[in-house]
């Protein structure tokens, strides 16, 4: 079923992801052999409607992967506004620290996401934690040159 689930979310089918969870609520927490559960891969692909369902099922939202990131942190990441809204609204931690001291706001701040910023600011985000270099989000979008995230950092 372990397969079944996770080859659902890949084939980005939610006829079948809702069926095997269904069938076997339990698997909304397994993990892959990434450490990824299927919260964390639906998110990741930009599954939208396959993320909602899974979201339907109780699970620690902000578990993490083999490298301590959450959904949260992999949207940001790769700019899923949207999801990154849904994980929100469903209790993501917007401070989560990865096993390097990351957190959402500085996936967002390093890679240009000026609206995934602004909402994770808004929703409590802290500009001023810092990963395990010492670094804070604005000092990332510095050594990126993202102007734009600077000056929105630099008011908060």
């Amino acid at each position: 079923m372990k397969d079944q689930l996770f080859t659902a979310i890949r084939s980005e089918d939610p006829t079948k992801v809702e069926a095997v969870l269904r069938q076997s609520p339990e698997l909304v927490t397994i993990k892959d052999a990434r450490g990824s559960t299927p919260l964390l891969l639906a998110t990741y692909y930009g599954f939208e409607a396959i993320t909602k369902i899974i979201l339907g099922y109780p699970q620690n939202i902000d578990t993490q992967d083999a490298s301590g990131n959450t959904a949260l942190m992999g949207v940001c990441f790769k700019g899923y506004n949207s999801i990154v809204k849904l994980l929100i609204e469903n209790g993501a931690n917007v401070n989560a620290t990865n096993y390097n001291g990351a957190t959402a706001l500085i996936f967002a701040a390093t890679f240009g996401r000026k609206d995934i910023v602004n909402l994770l600011l808004e929703c409590g985000a802290d500009p001023s934690l810092a990963d395990d270099k010492g670094l804070v989000a604005k000092d990332h979008a510095k050594m990126q040159g993202v102007n734009e995230i600077i000056a929105i950092l630099e008011q908060h």
